[in-house]
């Protein structure tokens, strides 16, 4: 890999100066699970690290039954999954933590880091000029893309790799950024940006921008919450498909519910549409056989990953048998 400076700045405010002042030349470093494979792979090649592990105002979560959840960013993967508020309170979230790559990987990766990993396509990480690295075409549009999106492509047909966002997204979380000194707060879903909007990035964040903490909503006392992920391997894999979702419910009638994707579009991925015909459903294998028939009714498969809209509409009827059984 390229030679690089490693910079410890002293605080947040004093970190997210001296990225701004070296757009495109330096990179924000915590777990570095990710940092690391894109450098020794030589998709980025800055000039510098910018150390975030010394801040310890990061590192807290906090929940209150009227409140919901806080997590800092650099709370680690694994620290989210054997949290005894967040397992009981919000089990997609604690699911999708243990999906996560390894145990060594989840103890070091942070939840900052998993919701800005860059994708994992195998051009994109490959000795490939695509044009996510300023090249002139997606190699997988007609090349190996059994792994990638069938929803949101276009021009480049990257699927986003992060788990811990498709619960998050289920859970209408929202995120904290900082810059020099001012924060704002989003909603999650549009952290994301799809690569229409800007071929080389995946997020809204700028330089300089860092994410600092994720807030979770309180839910309702009838909720139930689940993550399933389909994968290849057991372990150390990403999802093919993940669904994520969150259902209210009660005298066999769903009152409202919330249904993430992970695994089929540039983005975590929801659809409004399916989630506005849970309200008022009621509980029936029926009614889950059509609702699953809808789902991924926008896809537009490559040529080899058209199992995963087959895919995507047999979870979500399992996620609903789950959750409601």
């Amino acid at each position: 890999m390229k030679n690089f400076e490693y910079i410890r700045p002293k605080s947040l405010q004093e970190a997210s100066d001296y990225l701004a002042s070296h757009p495109g030349d330096a990179i924000p470093f915590a777990g570095g699970t990710d940092v690391l494979g894109t450098l020794k792979d030589r998709v980025i090649a800055p000039e510098s690290l910018v150390n975030l592990k010394d801040f310890s105002e990061l590192r807290s979560v906090r929940y209150s039954a009227s409140d919901g959840l806080r997590i800092g960013a650099l709370v680690t993967i694994n620290e989210i999954a054997a949290h005894p508020d967040i397992a009981a309170q919000y089990p997609i979230l604690s699911q999708a933590a243990r999906e996560i790559a390894s145990p060594q990987l989840r103890n070091a990766g942070t939840l900052g880091g998993n919701l800005c990993q860059r994708p994992r396509c195998w051009y994109f990480r490959g000795d490939f000029h695509c044009l996510k690295k300023g090249g002139d075409m997606c190699y997988a549009f007609n090349g190996e893309n059994r792994r990638h999106c069938i929803i949101g492509g276009g021009p480049c047909y990257i699927v986003n790799p992060s788990d811990t966002a498709v619960a998050l997204l289920a859970l209408n979380a929202s995120v904290t950024i900082h810059k020099q000194g001012n924060t704002r707060d989003i909603p999650l879903r549009d952290l994301y940006i799809l690569p229409r909007e800007d071929v080389t990035r995946e997020t809204v964040l700028k330089s300089g921008e860092l994410i600092t903490e994720v807030q979770v909503p309180p839910l309702p006392e009838n909720s139930n919450s689940t993550y399933i992920k389909i994968k290849e391997r057991s372990v150390w894999d990403f999802a093919l498909v993940s669904v994520g979702a969150v259902l209210q419910s009660s005298n066999s009638i769903i009152e409202s519910g919330r249904i993430a994707f992970g695994g089929v579009a540039p983005k975590p991925w929801e659809d409004p549409e399916l989630n506005r015909q849970l309200s008022g459903l009621r509980i029936r294998e029926d009614n889950f056989s059509k609702v699953g028939d809808t789902v991924m009714r926008d896809a537009s498969p490559l040529e080899q990953n058209g199992y995963k809209v087959h895919l995507a509409k047999n979870v979500v009827r399992q996620v609903l048998r789950d959750l409601t059984g």
